[in-house]
């Protein structure tokens, strides 16, 4: 869906600019657009090994792990149809310190491997059932729908990807946009909290 987003949207760019007469305006973007991509991916390299090889030291460190404890109340609360012992559980906690960091990169991997055991864990459940009150196959479960909406919404106690956009564009504060990405996130995450309980409790009844 979204590839027929952007190449409409450049098909548009494209036609406007051929009926207004601003080809040559068009194919200098394109160019310049073209260079800053490249400097900005080679900026988003620099931060992005630094910070992937911080968390991999964290979870050889035992921090993660640490971090994981602390996060099961949490966990708990938000998916309590969730075995205590489950693998997801893991990759959950990953994925949302990770993303409490500002690594989306990084929190990606661990939110995939998560889906993956919640599809598991869905299908055991699937094969447990009765015949004729089994969900139908495909559907996600509330488990995975409560996960991707607290990825989504994450907590952003460091944004990361958009100090790195700020320092690359020459801002003069690339950090100032901590404190209202903090203020942001958490709302975000506290509305989408809000939203998977009253679904969950919903669904029950």
């Amino acid at each position: 869906m979204l590839n027929y987003l952007w190449a409409g949207m450049i098909g548009i760019g494209i036609m406007f600019a051929a009926f207004t007469g601003r080809v040559p305006e068009l194919t200098n973007a394109a160019l310049d657009s073209a260079k800053e991509a490249v400097t900005l991916s080679i900026t988003m390299v620099g931060v992005m090994s630094f910070w992937s090889g911080f968390m991999e030291i964290a979870k050889k460190a035992g921090i993660i792990e640490m971090a994981s404890e602390k996060l099961e109340p949490f966990l708990s609360f938000l998916f309590p149809s969730l075995p205590r012992k489950h693998p997801a559980r893991q990759f959950i906690a990953t994925n949302m310190i990770a993303n409490i960091l500002g690594l989306g990169w990084a929190a990606t991997p661990a939110g995939l491997k998560a889906m993956e055991e919640l599809e598991h864990l869905e299908e055991e459940r699937r094969a447990g059932r009765a015949k004729g009150t089994s969900r139908k196959k495909g559907t996600a479960s509330n488990e995975m729908c409560n996960l991707l909406i607290i990825n989504i919404s994450s907590l952003q106690l460091i944004p990361m990807t958009v100090i790195a956009y700020r320092s690359q564009y020459g801002s003069v504060n690339p950090t100032a946009i901590v404190g209202p990405g903090i203020v942001a996130t958490a709302v975000s995450t506290l509305t989408a909290i809000i939203f998977c309980k009253i679904v969950d409790r919903s669904r029950r009844r």
